[in-house]
């Protein structure tokens, strides 16, 4: 799906560029990291599909980690195999990495500090408006399939999470189950046919 007249080398350091300065730019964690790779991946390199990237963030997100490593990861695989893979991780978790060990040499500095206080304050803000963002595209997207089961599922992890505060791990394998057990159930369908 990569662009043709785009070379390996050339698809790897494109890849390396946009990890490095999409995981340099997010601040709040795996979802947020999930969208501006959609929007790099999907939108503007056009390296994948919508599917496919939905298909990464349900991994991402079901596997153990870090949703941006899981994520970047699995992008990497896809774009470029092993080469790319490596490419992606590394340059994803080099920014916090550096950050990290900046804020850690310095940290009785930063924690006392009002102006850090108020930036961080600012930028929950931020990151809230930018997860909603991927709900309402995600959301959206699974209204627009029209699979009763598939909106079923929706509102039931929804009530799960939200309502009832079932524990995500449940969710996830409880809907991951869900999932295997209607492919499972399609595939014999269509080997009777």
């Amino acid at each position: 799906m990569h662009t043709p007249d785009q070379k390996p080398r050339n698809r790897l350091w494109t890849l390396f560029t946009s990890m490095l300065t999409i995981s340099s730019f997010t601040f709040g964690g795996g979802f947020v990291i999930v969208t501006l790779m959609k929007r790099k991946f999907v939108d503007e390199l056009h390296w994948m599909t919508e599917e496919e990237m939905l298909d990464i963030a349900a991994m991402a997100q079901s596997s153990p980690g870090a949703i941006a490593v899981n994520a970047a990861n699995l992008v990497g695989w896809r774009v470029g195999g092993f080469a790319g893979m490596l490419t992606s991780v590394i340059a994803t978790i080099i920014p916090p990495m550096a950050i990290l060990t900046v804020i850690s040499i310095f940290y009785a500095a930063f924690a006392s500090n009002p102006y850090v206080s108020q930036a961080l304050r600012g930028m929950q803000a931020g990151v809230a408006a930018v997860i909603l963002d991927v709900v309402c595209g995600l959301g959206i997207k699974e209204f627009h399939s029209h699979s009763a089961l598939r909106l079923c599922i929706l509102g039931a992890a929804f009530i799960a999470a939200f309502v009832l505060d079932v524990n995500v791990i449940y969710i996830i394998l409880a809907t991951a189950l869900v999932g295997v057990i209607s492919a499972l159930a399609a595939r014999k369908r269509g080997g009777a046919k």
